[in-house]
């Protein structure tokens, strides 16, 4: 994938812009995002057994993923509203973390990475808000995108994720 030359956001006064993606073609995109929310065992067997106080926590997650992807324009000033045809969260427990994958398609003329952090960085900050009366420590860390597909620059994957 070709790398920019230049900060597409920035006009060339420096302020900055929301990028005119009119001319470009609609082609089918989609984007893979990753985090990891970081609890004690002792939170995990909560959510494995569905006993946390406030409730069902992963399910609470996983729609505030989705919601929070739907959101992305209204968070991220420079993101551009588009139709997203398909999100979905997953949730993993781990020994002492919860792993979040958002994957988000569209067929639209920009892609839909935003859209996939936005819904990992929503989910993880639910489960936490679900966590912090057992667990106040809990963070959300490592959030990235995985991969990307479609548009004029064709596929990416992130370089320590390759298989």
């Amino acid at each position: 994938m070709p790398q920019e030359t230049h900060l597409t956001h920035v006009d060339e006064t420096g302020a900055a812009r929301m990028v005119d993606v009119s001319a470009k073609a609609v082609s089918d995109r989609r984007a893979v995002a990753a985090g990891t929310v970081h609890t004690t065992p002792e939170v995990i067997e909560l959510l494995r057994g569905d006993n946390l106080p406030k409730g069902d926590a992963l399910a609470v997650a996983r729609l505030a993923g989705i919601m929070g992807a739907k959101r992305t324009p209204d968070l991220i000033p420079l993101c551009h509203p588009i139709g997203l045809h398909g999100v979905k969260v997953e949730l993993v427990l781990g020994p002492d973390a919860v792993e979040i994958t958002a994957i988000t398609k569209t067929a639209d003329r920009t892609g839909v990475e935003m859209e996939a952090l936005t819904a990992v960085a929503t989910a993880g900050l639910a489960m936490i808000d679900m966590i912090k009366a057992v667990d106040p420590a809990a963070s959300l860390e490592r959030v990235r995108v995985l991969r990307k597909e479609g548009g004029k620059t064709g596929d990416w994957v992130r370089p320590e994720d390759r298989p």
